[in-house]
C-alpha cells in the first residue's frame, strides 16, 4: 500500500478537516504539565477504536441464548437455528457469520459484554446516540462528547497530529464540541486517492482547501504531522472490499502515516483514539439476509484490523470496542424484523484484553412492560474502562458520578 501526504490525500478524496481552534490554541507549558501527568507507559499512547455499529445492533441474533427454550419462542421466524450457532459455551453461542472471530474467543483475546444500556433508555435514534456520545443520564442534556471532556481534563500530547480522526461519518460523535479533531467522511475515495495524491495536486484539486490550510494554522500542523516520514511500516494486510473495509483501511493509512521509525518509540506520533461506522443495523424487516451481511463485515473487519495492527506493531496497545444507540426488541415483529429495544452486547478486543463473556446475560422470562430486557451494564462502564485502566485518567471527574470499570485488561 503506497503511502502519500496525508494533508493530500484528503485533499483528493473530498475529505473534510475540523480542527477548532479552541484546542489548538492552549499555551505550550498547559500542555507540557499534561504531558508530564499521564502515566508511563501508558496514557494516550494506548490506542483506541470505536466501532459505532449504527441504527441499533439486534443482540439477541448476534450473542445467541440458544439454549434458552424463549428465545426460539420470541423468534420463530428470525431465531438462528441451533445446528447453525457457534456455541461458546453451555448457553451461549455467536452468529454463524461471525465464525472469523473465533481464533480471537479461543485466544482470550475477545471479550463480549452482555446487557449494556442504561437507566430509562431512549428508543429514539436520534436522542439515544446523544447520550452514548455524551455519556449522559436519559434526563440529561449534554454538549460535548465524552472524548471532548477527557481531552480537555488531560490534554492530548502536543506531538499528536490529532486527539481523534472520524471516518465513514461526518458526526463528530463522542468527539463533539472542542476535540481536536479529523473527519474523513468518504474513505473509500480517501484509500484510492492515496496512490494519485501528490503535495503539488492540492492547489490544482481543491484551491478552497489550500485556502483554509494557508489559514488555519491548527489544520496546517496537524496534517503535517500525518506525513509519513523514512522508516515508516509499509502495510501488507490484505482487506476483502466494501465500505466498512474501505473505513478499516483509511484507519490503518492514519496510523501508518503517523508511526515512528522502528528504531524509535511510537510515543509523541499518531493520534488518540479513531472513530469507525459501519451503517445498516436498523433492521425493522427482513432482517435475518440484512443482518447475517452485517455480522460478517464486522467479523472480516476486525480480524483485518487486528492484522494491521500487529503488522504495524501497535496490536497491543490498541483496545477496539463496539457501541451503538440500542438494541432491539426481543420479540420478532410482523415484517421479520425486530424494533427498537434496549440492550445489547457490545465486542471488545486487542492484545491485552482479558476475553471471555461479562456482563448480564439475557434472562427472556424476565421482560419489562414493554417487552424488554432489564440493564444488566451501564454503558459508561465500558466508558470508565477505557478512561480509567487504559488511558490513566480519572473517570469519576469526566463521567460524573463514578462508574465502575470492567476487568477487561491484562496487567
Amino acid at each position: 500500500m503506497k503511502r502519500r501526504s496525508f494533508l493530500s490525500m484528503s485533499a483528493a478524496a473530498g475529505a473534510s478537516l475540523w480542527l477548532p481552534r479552541a484546542v489548538g490554541a492552549q499555551d505550550a507549558s498547559t500542555k507540557a504539565t499534561a504531558d508530564a501527568l499521564l502515566p508511563a507507559g501508558g496514557g494516550y499512547d494506548n490506542l483506541l477504536i470505536l466501532i459505532e455499529l449504527k441504527g441499533g445492533n439486534d443482540g439477541l441474533n448476534t450473542v445467541i441464548p440458544f439454549a434458552d427454550p424463549a428465545y426460539y419462542a420470541l423468534r420463530k421466524n428470525i431465531g438462528v437455528k441451533r445446528e447453525q450457532v457457534l456455541q461458546l459455551d453451555e448457553r451461549t453461542a455467536l452468529h454463524p457469520a461471525l465464525q472469523p472471530l473465533l481464533p480471537l474467543w479461543q485466544s482470550r483475546q475477545l471479550a463480549i459484554v452482555q446487557g449494556v444500556s442504561y437507566a430509562q433508555p431512549n428508543l429514539s435514534h436520534f436522542r439515544s446516540i446523544e447520550v452514548w456520545d455524551t455519556a449522559s443520564r436519559s434526563d440529561q442534556y449534554l454538549r460535548d462528547g465524552w472524548l471532548t471532556r477527557a481531552f480537555a481534563l488531560r490534554p492530548v500530547p502536543a506531538g499528536f497530529a490529532a486527539d481523534g480522526v472520524v471516518i465513514g461519518s461526518a458526526e463528530m460523535g463522542p468527539l463533539a464540541n472542542g476535540a481536536r479533531a479529523i473527519a474523513l467522511v468518504n474513505p473509500a475515495q480517501f484509500v484510492n486517492a492515496s496512490r494519485l495524491a501528490t503535495p503539488v495536486a492540492l492547489h490544482e484539486r481543491n484551491p478552497a482547501l489550500a485556502h483554509i490550510l494557508a489559514i488555519e494554522n491548527d489544520i496546517v500542523k496537524a496534517a503535517d504531522r500525518l506525513r509519513p516520514r523514512p522508516g515508516q511500516p509499509h502495510l501488507k494486510t490484505a482487506f476483502a472490499g466494501g465500505a466498512f473495509d474501505s473505513s478499516i483501511r483509511a484507519a490503518m493509512q492514519v496510523l501508518a502515516a503517523t508511526a515512528a521509525p522502528p528504531a524509535r518509540s511510537h510515543s509523541g506520533q499518531g493520534v488518540a483514539v479513531i472513530r469507525l461506522t459501519l451503517n445498516g443495523f436498523d433492521t425493522h424487516q427482513n432482517q435475518p439476509a440484512q443482518h447475517a451481511a452485517l455480522l460478517k463485515q464486522l467479523a472480516q473487519g476486525l480480524v483485518a484490523l487486528q492484522s494491521a495492527l500487529v503488522e504495524l506493531g501497535r496490536w497491543n496497545d490498541t483496545l477496539v470496542m463496539t457501541y451503538a444507540e440500542f438494541g432491539r426488541r426481543p420479540r420478532e415483529n410482523q415484517s421479520n424484523g425486530t424494533d427498537h429495544g434496549t440492550v445489547a452486547p457490545h465486542f471488545v478486543t486487542g492484545g491485552r484484553v482479558r476475553g471471555g463473556l461479562y456482563g448480564a446475560p439475557p434472562v427472556l422470562t424476565r421482560l419489562d412492560g414493554n417487552g424488554n430486557l432489564p440493564v444488566g451494564v451501564d454503558f459508561r462502564q465500558l466508558y470508565a474502562t477505557v478512561l480509567g485502566p487504559w488511558w490513566g485518567l480519572d473517570a469519576s471527574a469526566i463521567l460524573q458520578p463514578r462508574f465502575e470499570p470492567l476487568p477487561l485488561l491484562r496487567v
